[in-house]
Formats: structure tokens, C-alpha cells, sequence
């Protein structure tokens, strides 16, 4: 199923057409087919799951990296230092859907036979979407802890500040209790860059005071960060001379300064900066920490009082009697049941340059 919605400006693709489609542009790019399809089905899922800032348009920037040697195939994440219950890994650039994923599954299968381990990675390609990982720990029964930055990518100002000094620097966690799992994710922004990527396409707009300028006035109007473009143009924060406002207040900027810390400085990956001479791409850090419940002997009281606690929570009296409480990840999964029924939306913008990148690898797209 494919559509238009011409009146709206957004355009309807089937979540299996869509797939399909990033899948084949990765191939023609250079991509195993493996590594195609991975690439693939994250940037899809971060669309159904309603973070359309780490989906699908991502696309023409990934290849763009790709034929910039910023980003390569075919890599895998190398281990740097092995301490059993923690590991240091390198991920040599490559995709990192493809890194972070071995990171995940080593994290995950350590964590299970010892009962936690702390993996540190670093130079990894943009991670994508870092909830997705966390629920991969969900389904193996563990609580996962995330802490990511961007190396070589200052977009954000500290509270106070109008000059970029943070990475988007994200932050994730995952609970995993009896038929309630709970993922908390956000950027540590108070908008990811790439909601400014889909803003900027003809999206959602961004919140007024998501952006600000160097003469200290806030802004939704995405020429803030990247500058002059035209409607297909690939977005480049370095043609902007604005940033991106932290979330919270001096909250979220603190949370910011420990993610650059602790998936920058401790996995020396590197920070956002300082920058010396003009930026060649960026690479993900992420420290993880991964608990086995079963393991620390407190299972069953874990998730009789995590269950107890979050059905009490929820069961708060909300302030619009027709919206009720909701836990972290349930907006998700709402977005991803609504999604692959109806179709993904993507504004017009959005798939033009989709489609333009596809032609330029001689890729067919849905008409």
C-alpha cells in the first residue's frame, strides 16, 4: 500500500514497502545484504515506533557519509579490552545499527552468565534510535542502562549559553516488569537534531523555544541550525550559526555534560568537542550497563514491587479525564500498532530526497 495525502503534504507507505525500499539503497550503496536489511529495519522501527527523527530520514545522509568514507560496511565492532563483566569495544566507523547491535548482544550474553556487565563503545556510526536497544535487553529479561554522545557533533547550548558545547547526547533505560515492560529514551536536547531534520522537511514543528540563535533569541525555525537549504538539500548543522537548546533547563544540561563524560571521555571515543579544523562526520560513544534481576537473587520482589508501584503510578487521576497516564514506551507502541496498519507518514519533502538518493543509485521506488 502507497498513497498520497496531497491535502495534508505527508505521503503514506506501507511499512513493508518502505523496508524494502532503504534496504535496496543501502545495497546499491555497498552494503552487504545482511547489513542493508539491519540498517533497514531500524530506521523503519524507529519510524513505527514514532521517533521519526531516527528513521527513514536519515537515508540520503547515511549514503552521503558512506561516499565521504565517514561511515563504512562491512565493519565489525573489535574488542579493545576483556574483563568478562565489562568489555571495551571499537567500532570501527562501521554502521551502527550493525556495531551497536554486537555491542548489545555481547552486553546481553555476558550479563547473563555473570549477571551484569558494563560494555563501552566507541567510534561507532550514528546508533540510531537507542530505545531499540534497551528493548532488545527487555526481551532477554534485563534492565539496560544507556548513556551515548556524539563525537564531533557540539549542536547543543549548555543552560546559560547560546554556543554549541553538547552532542544531542541521548539517554535510555529499560525495565523490564511482568507484562509491562518500561523504556525511557530521550536526547538530552530538548529536541533530537533529527526533529529539526523533519521540521525542517515539512514535519511536526519544533516547540518555539527549541533552537536558539547567537544573539540569545529562541526559535523554531530550523534555519537556526542549518542555515540556507532547498527542499531536497541534504541538512548540515555546520551551515547554521545556531544551536539547539537543552531540555530542563540546568537539568537536562547536566544530564548532557554526564553523557559526553561517561560514552565520550570513559570509552575514549571523544566528545563533542573541541573541534580542531573542520568536522569529518561523527561517531557514537555509549556506555551500557545490563543487570540480570534473576542473578542479584531479587526477581520476584523486583517485579511484584515494580508492577505494584507503576499500576499505582498509572492509576493516578488525570488532568483530561479522555488522556490517561502513561508510562514510558506506551506512546510507542501505540505508534507502532497505529503505524503498521495505516501506513508511515513522511512528509512530501522527506521522500523526495528519499527517492532522489534512490535514483542516483538507480534503486526503483514505490510510485
Amino acid at each position: 500500500m502507497t498513497r498520497s495525502e496531497t491535502n495534508t503534504g505527508v505521503r503514506l507507505i506501507s511499512a513493508g514497502e518502505l523496508e524494502s525500499t532503504v534496504r535496496s539503497i543501502f545495497a546499491a550503496a555497498g552494503c552487504a545484504d545482511e547489513e542493508a536489511g539491519l540498517i533497514a529495519r531500524e530506521l523503519v522501527g524507529a519510524n513505527l515506533a514514532g521517533h521519526d527523527s531516527h528513521g527513514v530520514v536519515r537515508v540520503p545522509l547515511y549514503v552521503d557519509w558512506m561516499r565521504e568514507g565517514w561511515v563504512r560496511a562491512g565493519q565489525r565492532a573489535e574488542v579493545v579490552t576483556d574483563g568478562g563483566a565489562f568489555v571495551v569495544l571499537d567500532g570501527n566507523e562501521g554502521f551502527g545499527q550493525t556495531i551497536a547491535t554486537e555491542a548489545v548482544a555481547l552486553g546481553i550474553e555476558r550479563a547473563g552468565a555473570n549477571g551484569t556487565c558494563i560494555v563501552a563503545l566507541r567510534n561507532s556510526g550514528h546508533i540510531g534510535r537507542v530505545g531499540a536497544y534497551a528493548e532488545t535487553a527487555l526481551a532477554a529479561g534485563l534492565v539496560s542502562i544507556h548513556f551515548v554522545n556524539v563525537a564531533g557533533s557540539p549542536l547543543v547550548a549548555p543552560f546559560g549559553a547560546v554556543e554549541r558545547r553538547f552532542s544531542t547526547a541521548p539517554f535510555a533505560v529499560g525495565i523490564p516488569l511482568p507484562e509491562r515492560p518500561v523504556v525511557l529514551d530521550f536526547a538530552t536536547s530538548l529536541v533530537a537534531e533529527g526533529k529539526v531534520q523533519v521540521a525542517s522537511f515539512g514535519g511536526r514543528p519544533l516547540p518555539p523555544d527549541a533552537l536558539i540563535g547567537p544573539d540569545g533569541m529562541t526559535s523554531s525555525d530550523p534555519h537556526v541550525l542549518y542555515g540556507d537549504y532547498g527542499p531536497t538539500d541534504l541538512r548540515r548543522p555546520s551551515g547554521g550559526d545556531g544551536a539547539i537548546r537543552a531540555f530542563g533547563e540546568h537539568k537536562g544540561s547536566g544530564l548532557a555534560l554526564m553523557c559526553e563524560l561517561l560514552a565520550g571521555a570513559f570509552t575514549a571515543g571523544g566528545c563533542a568537542g573541541p573541534l580542531d579544523g573542520p568536522r569529518k562526520g561523527i561517531t557514537n560513544g555509549m556506555l551500557s550497563i545490563y543487570l540480570s534481576p534473576a542473578h542479584f537473587g531479587t526477581q520476584a520482589e523486583f517485579e511484584r514491587i515494580g508492577r505494584e508501584y507503576l499500576d499505582w503510578v498509572l492509576g493516578a487521576r488525570p488532568s483530561d479525564p479522555a488522556a490517561p497516564v502513561l508510562a514510558p514506551g506506551d506512546p510507542e507502541a501505540a505508534s507502532r500498532e497505529a503505524r503498521l496498519a495505516e501506513g508511515v507518514p513522511l512528509p512530501v519533502d522527506t521522500w523526495a530526497a528519499i527517492v532522489r538518493t534512490a535514483e542516483g543509485l538507480g534503486v526503483p521506488t514505490p510510485a
